[in-house]
């Protein structure tokens, strides 16, 4: 009863939402001659200070300086409008201009945007690489075409980091001490997987319900970056934490493509260039924060165990048999591509 309530409220929500943007987003004049302002709602579930939500400060800045006041973003942040899954159903079907969600959540939009829950499948090491594909490269205009299939158009492909495995109750130093957790997962298969894999139970659970399930025991644990689990207070459950890095998560930040195809064509202009510009402020402090964050684990008592080579390697050997198990899911193509980047 209690989560049709909370459904049904958020129901409601984006319906007044929808009301009180009805008709200030078309660019057109006002009875006076003066242009109508732009009000564009973005919606995200990350948490205050995070790196993610830093770039989404960024990119309504830089798109309010541009358009000189013409167009406003209002920012509806840490799932105050929903899940990610919630907001991008609502940006599909065009009840809200924008919403973010991560790479493993778009498994329930695309099942092609899986390649990158495949374990171990990119490297820090070669993220630079990364970037220029999904910017300027043939990865990107692959994903940009996924999108436009399912009436989304990408704005920012965020950093979001690499996940690492974290519990409640038990220590973790190799992949074996995993063996028997029940851990939070999203909905991606691909992640499920990986769970269990490596011997869990893979416990499907809304981001915003996750700190609950954690405090109560539904849950033993998570994969998730050190810093997202900082600034989502999860640390304050939270006992040990491995630096697993096993997969890479982004955040994409998406407008409905009918939408933006709606717009004037210097509003659009406006929209990308900031999307660019944000992406490369946000990129450049994603690394230094997850470094600050790990460190704030260890100073509150957290026991984070940093893995060997050869630890790592049994991570790497136990879950490698998902990327034949989902080769029929992901096309070879984007395989290739994004494996391209990764030397």
């Amino acid at each position: 009863m209690k989560k049709k309530l909370v459904s049904l409220l958020l129901v409601v929500s984006l319906a007044a939402l929808t009301i009180v943007g009805c008709g200030s987003n078309s660019g057109g004049k006002t009875a006076s001659g003066d242009a109508k302002k732009i009000v564009i709602r973005l919606a995200h579930p990350m948490a205050p200070g995070n790196n993610v939500t830093l770039g989404y400060e960024k990119f309504k800045e830089i798109v309010e300086q541009k358009s000189d006041g013409r167009v406003e973003v209002q920012i509806f942040g840490n799932t105050t409008l929903g899940s990610d899954r919630v907001t991008l159903e609502s940006t599909q079907k065009g009840t809200l201009e924008m919403a973010s969600t991560s790479s493993p959540n778009m498994a329930s939009f695309s099942r092609e945007f899986m390649v990158f829950d495949l374990p171990y499948i990119t490297d820090i090491k070669y993220q630079e690489n990364l970037y220029a594909a999904l910017d300027e490269g043939e990865l990107g205009k692959y994903l940009d075409e996924v999108a436009g299939k399912i009436g989304l158009k990408p704005i920012m492909y965020s950093e979001y980091g690499y996940r690492n495995f974290v519990t409640t109750k038990k220590p973790i130093a190799k992949a074996s001490d995993l063996k028997g957790l029940k851990v939070r997962t999203t909905d991606s298969p691909v992640e499920v997987g990986v769970a269990q894999a490596l011997g869990m139970s893979a416990t499907p659970v809304a981001w915003g319900e996750t700190y609950t399930a954690l405090q109560q025991g539904t849950v033993d644990g998570e994969g998730n970056t050190f810093g997202l689990l900082w600034d989502a207070k999860h640390a304050e459950v939270l006992e040990y934490a491995v630096d697993s890095a096993h997969n890479y998560s982004m955040h994409l930040l998406y407008m409905n493509k009918k939408y933006f195809d709606g717009l004037p064509k210097d509003i659009q202009d406006i929209i990308v260039k900031s999307g660019q510009e944000a992406l490369d402020y946000q990129r450049s402090i994603s690394r230094d924060l997850e470094v600050k964050a790990k460190q704030k684990f260890i100073d509150s008592g957290i026991k984070v165990h940093d893995l060997t080579p050869e630890e790592k390697e049994e991570f790497k050997t136990l879950t490698r048999p998902l990327w034949d198990k989902y080769s029929d899911s992901i096309p070879q193509e984007l395989m290739d591509l994004v494996l391209a980047t990764q030397k």
